[in-house]
């Protein structure tokens, strides 16, 4: 069974209490109406998905609710490390 520690709860909980919420630190455009079509298409659907490590959101579902990110490696899907949203990529 995989834990996954929850920065806001500072606990560790089985993962089946979680929901990944794909990649992390994505910036929405400035003004999304400027953007053509192949932008807009490039920033809904074009994610990284890398061999090895990688950023991720994720959301404590069945616990506080609430959204954080972690750092996991995708090859042998242990976390590094979480961090609450909003602070700095690690």
């Amino acid at each position: 069974m995989i834990l996954i520690h929850c920065p806001y709860c500072d606990e560790k909980r089985p993962e089946i209490e979680f929901v990944n919420a794909g990649q992390a630190h994505i910036s929405r455009p400035l003004d999304p109406s400027s953007q053509t079509d192949e932008e807009w298409e490039a920033y809904l659907f074009i994610r990284a998905n890398p061999r090895g490590r990688h950023h991720e959101r994720w959301r404590h579902t069945y616990g506080c609710g609430r959204f954080f990110n972690a750092v996991r490696d995708t090859v042998s899907d242990k976390f590094e490390t979480t961090y609450k949203a909003g602070e700095p990529r690690r």
